[in-house]
């Protein structure tokens, strides 16, 4: 039996040699070195150099909702259809994250149902580009802008996404990006922060950093650090930096394989589609895609069921994804919906992501897209595919 496994941690060429100059030294030296290298691949990158490295895209998310001084009584709009971190770090600082709807085209915050959910409370909107593809950046822009309202991009991710050229987290007020081991670019577990305001950007390395001056120790123009703000511990390790560095020296080269890869994925699944049996990813206009995930929608959750066991039994393991944040304990107990969100439930349902890793061959592409087809067919049996594009 052949074997597809979901996801493949990525080795990049100069891991074990950075590990292991890690391991020898263990100095301040060593771990300057690797956050100096990966700071200047991150702001070659992303065209920025207003970036701070975290311990987690968690961390980030955390740092902004300081930065913005949340408190009880303030509400902040969102998709449902994303991950708890997203809501816990408005929920962190005692306000209310509010859910809206998405798209079930591509799956991201609807831009229009945004206005109808803001009010006097109301303080910023969360937008996560899911799949690694664009939200409709230029429309929610103009809403934040004619509202007074903060704009953050859970860019968890995105690492090489862009919107008409522009790198994902670097369009707004903030940006928070993911270097958990199931990303594109890993170090087990760390993020980054972009951030577009000077003081804020000066004050959050405080924040990150326990709420201390302890950087300005550590260089020397202080001659002890003391607690200056709210914080935590934010920072990321040097043994993750070492990862990272080595990582990031691959960035383009492996979002360019898991690109082609979707790109396979989306030809060979395009008949699929036509006859009915499933809905492939739709692109925002503008976007440019970093491969991170490649998903379909079927027809409900009972055919993704039967779907994914049958795959396990060809040997090809197949994922749904989030379940809507508003139908959880967390999120009935802490936050609040804005309207219905028909399509979060109905897509969280029906969205089954398959395998995709930066090393996958087309062959094995095939494999699961063949496997697929005979899965769909065999449920049937016989019977007429439906037309779900529209659902």
């Amino acid at each position: 039996m052949i074997h597809i496994p979901f996801n493949k941690v990525y080795s990049a060429p100069n891991e074990l040699k950075y590990l292991t100059q890690w391991s020898k030294e263990k100095s301040n030296n060593i771990g300057k070195k690797f956050s100096k290298h990966c700071k200047e691949a991150l702001e070659k990158h992303l065209k920025t150099s207003s970036i701070h490295i975290t311990s987690s895209c968690t961390a980030s998310l955390e740092t902004a909702f300081l930065l913005l001084d949340l408190k009880s009584g303030d509400e902040v709009i969102m998709p449902s259809f994303t991950f708890s971190s997203t809501a816990n770090s408005v929920c962190l600082r005692g306000a209310t994250p509010v859910f809206i709807d998405i798209k079930p085209n591509t799956l991201n915050i609807d831009e229009a149902l945004i206005t109808k959910a803001i009010n006097k409370n109301t303080k910023a909107i969360v937008v996560v580009h899911y799949a690694g593809i664009a939200c409709n950046m230029n429309a929610i822009l103009k809403i934040a802008n004619d509202y007074g309202l903060k704009l953050i991009e859970d860019s968890a991710q995105t690492l090489g996404s862009k919107y008409f050229g522009k790198p994902l987290g670097t369009l707004s007020d903030f940006g928070a990006i993911s270097f958990h081991h199931t990303k594109n670019i890993h170090c087990g577990e760390g993020g980054g922060l972009v951030i577009k305001n000077s003081e804020d950007f000066k004050l959050a390395e405080k924040i990150i950093d326990k709420g201390t001056n302890r950087k300005d120790f550590i260089q020397g123009t202080i001659d002890k650090y003391n607690w200056m703000t709210l914080g935590s511990s934010f920072v990321i390790s040097d043994i993750q930096l070492s990862l990272l560095a080595s990582q990031l020296e691959v960035l383009d080269h492996v979002t360019a394989k898991r690109v082609a890869i979707w790109n396979q994925y989306h030809k060979l699944l395009e008949n699929l589609e036509f006859d009915g049996w499933l809905q492939r990813p739709k692109i925002e206009e503008g976007a440019l895609i970093n491969g991170h995930i490649y998903y379909i929608l079927l027809q409900d959750k009972q055919k993704r069921e039967k779907v994914v066991q049958k795959l396990l039994n060809y040997g090809i393991k197949a994922l749904s994804h989030y379940e809507p944040l508003h139908l959880s304990a967390a999120g009935k107990r802490y936050g609040r919906t804005s309207g219905v969100l028909n399509v979060t439930e109905n897509t969280s349902e029906r969205l089954l992501r398959l395998p995709i890793w930066a090393d996958m061959s087309f062959k094995a592409v095939r494999q699961v897209v063949h496997c697929l087809s005979l899965c769909l067919h065999e449920i049937e049996q016989k019977l007429m595919p439906v037309n779900i594009a529209a659902r």
